[in-house]
């Protein structure tokens, strides 16, 4: 009877302490070339997630990096480039160790990417184009291919 009960974990903690644009760059290629504006375009976007321990005890930052590439339908010119790394800085508590990569890569993300989808959406509005709406982005099946991406290039190496 004098044996302690075991206590349940703790439930993780996870709070946004700050977001910010990183870095951005937005090129209007088809004012610069002077490209009709009626065409259609057909949009492409690349996403890259990185993650990485502060200095400060229990803080992270986790970003999410944009490459959009709007071509028109039918032909091989650009009308707009979009380059964005979005940053949100967290403080997280009580996440086990083994469950802290996918933690920074899934769920930090989809804390901030409204935010994100926001700016996109102003950014492409105020360059002259159609508010660019992002649909949005399964952050589990992402980090899904990107954990079997590097497993397959592990492989590779092993056989050589």
């Amino acid at each position: 009877m004098a044996e302690a009960e075991a206590q349940p974990p703790k439930a993780p903690q996870l709070r946004v302490l700050g977001q910010f644009i990183r870095d951005m760059s937005f090129e209007n290629i088809m004012a610069q070339k002077g490209a009709p504006s009626d065409v259609q375009p057909d949009v492409q976007v690349q996403v890259n997630l990185d993650a990485k321990k502060r200095s400060a005890e229990n803080q992270y930052e986790s970003s999410i990096k944009l490459n959009v590439t709007s071509k028109a339908k039918g032909a091989d010119t650009t009308l707009f480039a979009l380059e964005i790394d979005y940053v949100g800085i967290f403080d997280i508590q009580d996440v086990p160790e083994d469950q802290l990569h996918p933690f920074l890569l899934i769920e930090c993300p989809r804390m901030i990417f409204p935010f994100l989808r926001r700016i996109v959406s102003d950014v492409t509005r105020d360059g002259g184009f159609p508010p660019l709406n992002l649909e949005n982005i399964d952050f589990v099946a992402l980090y899904r291919n990107e954990i079997a991406r590097r497993q397959a290039t592990e492989d590779v190496k092993a056989d050589a």
